[in-house]
């Protein structure tokens, strides 16, 4: 097929567009493949139509090979099932929420666990109808209160997202693994290099989950690995508790002076001044207590406290992923207004009276108020910590004799060389861009919305599931974000729009026959050829090769007068001469291999 670009329906532009931040959303843009129409709506053109296309192919012939069967459920939803299964609230302020005309309440899906499931109840009814796996790749919606970066975090994106129906667990397990293969041969196929990472299952629900990431600066997640191979999302690691400690020997709590200390910083300088001791106090011995703001599914407001070591601070996506559906806010000087009980910069977990430290937090203490702490604070731990009266701090506060916590909350920064929970060695953090996600979700769908089925003695079992995703829009900005140079984009042969860009440069009659009799017979071996016929001058069309990056571009110019045209690879930017009487061959050799 010859496609000529002065009938294409593509503008480049010699300018960045000015919302740009990594570079895959500016080349797309400048290149021509998508237009902005709204925040995280995006246009895909024909260029980034193309590109698309083959990227969903891949994807749904893997799938297909793995027996999943492709269908298609709307986009507009109606309330009542996700009403059913509790994400109507657990959502939040992500879902997009409408009523129609008679003021019945949709919205538009940013996933299809529920529909699948209510399509499988209604036509399966017996462990003859499993294993069953059914897919489809449609638009999804999440109102994101940034969208930024083009296609890789928009408010409306296409996905493919699958749903495996089992009767027992081994079933679940035997589909996970098939999608676990699937997944891989498809990042395989687009050329991508990736890492897959334990995360956590969030509103998705479910006992297994894991990423499939793709190392970028551009990334969201942060996820570490260690050298013996364990990986996890920042979110799904959790730390290792230390050893209890023996606190027999350590005196009672002191309340001290401390003025002149607004940072961990300042108040280890001054009790290392004032109170010195065998080993020098470290930030480590400290013991920050941080206040937030819950706001449950339900609207319903409560107040948090989290105590860590003064050297860690709270990672606000861990945080987000333990406290999933509620949300937390930072407290501002409004909201300690209202709580004159918690002294702002010299909060601590107790407060000493009439010479005995009385716990001031938690929820069976005189405030109510939740507090939990880091797993480092373990039994025996003794800390420096606010003494909740302006200019003073105390020490010797000791967890488990002193004070108690109302739980557990694994939500402190993660480190580079933190141990790595299994004990395999260091951790290293890395950015990475989340392009597959899978879930065992077990029956927390199936038994909300009651999908049984009767088994092999007849009796009527709950479903097991699992859920998968891959991003196929976002594929298209991380490779383009993975493959881009200074020049514009370069894409991997897989995923290119065309196969190979004929450029003339020159208005010789000889120049543009000898680029349509070439573009003819390439064509008719099978290569999907663009060829630049547009009236600009030779330096454009050169640079808008570069930037709209097909593999391979085919240079008829000056050198045709010796009876040679010029071959470019886009990847390497090299090039080579060859006879026009060869270049077919060589071209088909090139593309095809």
């Amino acid at each position: 097929m010859i496609t000529r670009l002065s009938q294409y329906f593509v503008k480049t532009l010699r300018e960045d567009p000015a919302d740009a931040e990594v570079p895959s959303h500016k080349w797309l843009v400048r290149a021509g493949y998508v237009r902005r129409i709204g925040p995280g709506i995006y246009t895909m053109l024909p260029l980034g139509q193309k590109v698309y296309n083959k990227i969903e192919q891949v994807v749904r012939e893997e799938l297909n090979a793995i027996g999943a069967q492709e269908m298609r459920i709307p986009a507009l939803l109606p309330r009542e099932p996700f009403e059913i299964s509790n994400r109507w609230e657990e959502y939040g302020p992500t879902l997009f929420r409408l009523k129609d005309r008679k003021s019945a309440d949709y919205l538009l899906a940013p996933t299809h666990e529920e529909m699948f499931t209510l399509a499988v109840k209604d036509l399966c009814s017996s462990y003859k109808d499993l294993p069953l796996i059914l897919y489809h790749i449609t638009p999804k919606y999440r109102d994101e209160a940034r969208p930024r970066a083009g296609l890789l975090r928009g408010r409306e994106f296409i996905m493919e997202d699958s749903y495996s129906f089992d009767v027992d667990d081994e079933g679940l397990k035997a589909a996970y693994e098939k999608h676990r293969t699937a997944y891989m041969r498809i990042m395989d196929r687009l050329g991508l290099k990736y890492t897959m990472v334990q995360a956590m299952a969030g509103a998705m629900g479910g006992s297994r989950s894991e990423e499939f990431l793709i190392e970028a600066e551009a990334g969201e997640d942060t996820f570490v690995v260690s050298p013996a191979g364990f990986a996890a999302n920042v979110e799904a690691v959790r730390i290792t508790p230390p050893a209890e400690q023996d606190f027999s020997e350590v005196g009672p709590v002191q309340v001290v002076d401390t003025p002149g200390t607004p940072t961990i910083v300042d108040l280890v300088e001054r009790i290392n001044a004032d109170h010195p001791r065998e080993r020098a106090w470290e930030a480590a011995d400290t013991l920050k207590n941080l206040v937030f703001k819950v706001t449950d599914a339900e609207g319903k407001k409560s107040v948090l406290i989290v105590g860590l070591p003064g050297d860690r601070e709270v990672d606000e996506k861990r945080l987000e992923a333990q406290l999933e559906p509620a949300v937390a806010e930072p407290f501002t000087d409004e909201d300690f207004a209202q709580y004159p009980v918690l002294v702002k910069g010299y909060i601590g977990p107790v407060k000493v009276v009439d010479g005995q430290a009385v716990q001031i937090l938690g929820e069976e203490s005189e405030s109510g108020i939740r507090y939990v702490v880091d797993p480092r604070v373990v039994k025996g731990t003794r800390w420096v910590t606010g003494a909740n009266e302006v200019d003073k701090h105390q020490l010797d506060v000791v967890y488990g004799r002193d004070f108690t916590a109302d739980g557990v909350l694994d939500v402190a920064e993660v480190r580079d060389g933190d141990p790595a929970p299994d004990g395999s060695g260091p951790l290293k953090l890395a950015r990475g861009i989340e392009l597959g996600h899978i879930f065992q979700l077990g029956r927390k769908y199936a038994k909300a919305l009651d999908l049984k089925v009767l088994d092999r003695n007849g009796k009527l079992v709950t479903v097991t599931m699992g859920s998968y995703g891959f991003g196929v829009s976002r594929a298209v900005a991380v490779i383009a974000e993975k493959t881009c140079d200074a020049k514009g984009l370069a894409w991997p042969r897989t995923v290119a729009p065309f196969d190979l860009h004929i450029v003339t440069a020159g208005k010789g009659e000889e120049i543009a026959q000898t680029a349509e009799k070439l573009a003819a017979e390439l064509s008719e071996a099978g290569i999907d050829v663009l060829i630049d016929d547009r009236n600009v001058s030779p330096g454009v069309k050169f640079a808008d090769a570069e930037l709209i990056g097909i593999p391979t571009s085919l240079v008829i110019g000056r050198g045709l007068k010796n009876g040679t045209v010029e071959v470019k690879d886009r990847a390497s930017l090299s090039s080579a001469e060859v006879p026009v009487e060869t270049a077919v061959s060589v071209l088909i050799q090139t593309v095809k291999g």
